[in-house]
């Protein structure tokens, strides 16, 4: 049954968490998904929902300007007000419910962190729960479900035909969520999302079906998945890239690697700085789009180049792969020299790609490691770098 267009429907996405399980980089959600930042991701569909009446996004004080900023760029249809959240998911929907109009009947809680929710699905959703005082979104579990104690010890296993995997939206009449939402505050109850208040205050939750690619974005590996999927509705496909790059030891030089200037009696020769593992970079970028190579693009002929940083040739190429309608999954590299020891610089050599590439520190792999003195990295006469890159679609 169609709900009528002008349904009294409010949507609440929290948008206040840090992402600790992303590394603690900050608010997870102003990550870019494919290009565009996951919390644009999540507001576009419930944007173009034509049940959804206002949207309220509770996030952390020192969020609400950039999410403000985002909002002026995005310029969404419905309307869209940033509140700032609590300290806890629950805290910040019960803020955010008191920020809803007052003709707001039923709340749709959603969350951020959740992009790959289509609009049909949404539509579908707030369909068939219309005539229900609570519903959620679930989907059957695949695996075998253990109940440990603190000792991990298997207690039991319950049957999985009864189980589900509960998401996002979920969706109440507002008058019962407000007040479960201030009975839990009252008590100083927490739980992990809205319907479990209202399951502890005894009131009855109906499941719909969900959708497997549904999934919250929590950790680098959710967020590498994610575009996957993105990539696999549109049609694209995964594009790997190698890279190999060489350069000699010479005296008078300054050893560059990884856009760090390393303490070593000698340096890389080459043209520009002869970062050799931002150059096995770049072949390897250049490669999976198969726009040939660091030569072609930056010839050693081109007095533009001499002894430029190979950091800014890395960002024109990270411009050109955008260009191209791809994003970095993920990259592996290798650097192999029998001296000097890079471990003590890699953190910072993984940082200065991330900022250059713009993508999150924790796709970016470098390893070091000799040779046992064998070769010409052995005998000390020269380092070289591999790198291995995953694209996907944007």
């Amino acid at each position: 049954m169609k709900l009528t267009h002008s349904a009294n429907i409010g949507a609440i996405i929290p948008a206040a968490g840090q992402g600790k399980r992303m590394g603690g980089q900050g608010n997870k959600l102003l990550l870019e998904l494919a290009g565009t930042p996951i919390l644009v991701c999540t507001l576009k569909i419930f944007d173009a929902c034509p049940y959804i009446r206002e949207i309220i996004i509770p996030a952390a004080f020192q969020d609400i300007p950039t999410i403000k900023s985002i909002l002026d760029k995005i310029k969404l249809r419905k309307k869209t007000i940033v509140t700032e959240g609590g300290s806890e998911r629950q805290d910040s929907v019960y803020k955010a419910i008191q920020a809803l109009s007052p003709e707001v009947d039923k709340i749709v809680v959603h969350d951020g962190a959740r992009p790959l929710l289509t609009v049909a699905e949404l539509n579908c959703f707030l369909e068939e729960a219309q005539d229900f005082t609570a519903g959620i979104m679930a989907v059957p579990l695949k695996d075998t479900i253990k109940k440990i104690d603190h000792q991990d010890w298997v207690l039991e296993t319950p049957e999985r035909e009864y189980l589900r995997a509960v998401q996002t939206p979920q969706i109440f009449e507002r008058d019962l969520l407000e007040k479960t939402h201030t009975y839990a505050l009252q008590e100083g109850f927490y739980a992990t999302d809205d319907a479990a208040l209202l399951e502890a205050h005894g009131h009855h939750v109906k499941v719909f079906k969900g959708s497997y690619e549904n999934i919250k974005i929590t950790t680098p590996e959710d967020l590498i998945l994610a575009e996957i999927i993105l990539g696999k509705r549109r049609g694209g496909s995964m594009r790997i890239g190698q890279g190999y790059d060489v350069h000699a030891l010479i005296e008078g030089r300054k050893l560059i690697v990884g856009g760090i200037q390393i303490p070593h009696n000698k340096g890389l020769q080459g043209h520009s700085d002869a970062d050799v593992l931002v150059h096995a970079i770049i072949d390897a970028l250049l490669g999976a789009c198969a726009l040939g190579d660091i030569g072609q693009h930056f010839p050693d002929s081109d007095i533009r180049y001499k002894d430029i940083s190979s950091l800014k040739l890395l960002g024109e190429v990270g411009k050109l792969i955008k260009e191209q309608g791809y994003v970095i999954g993920n990259l592996d590299s290798s650097i192999i020299a029998q001296k000097p020891k890079f471990a003590p610089f890699i953190e910072k050599m993984r940082i200065n790609l991330a900022e250059i590439l713009d993508i999150d520190f924790g796709r970016i792999s470098i390893k070091a490691t000799t040779t046992e003195q064998l070769g010409f990295e052995g005998r000390e006469e020269g380092i070289s770098a591999q790198a291995i890159v995953c694209l996907l679609p944007a």
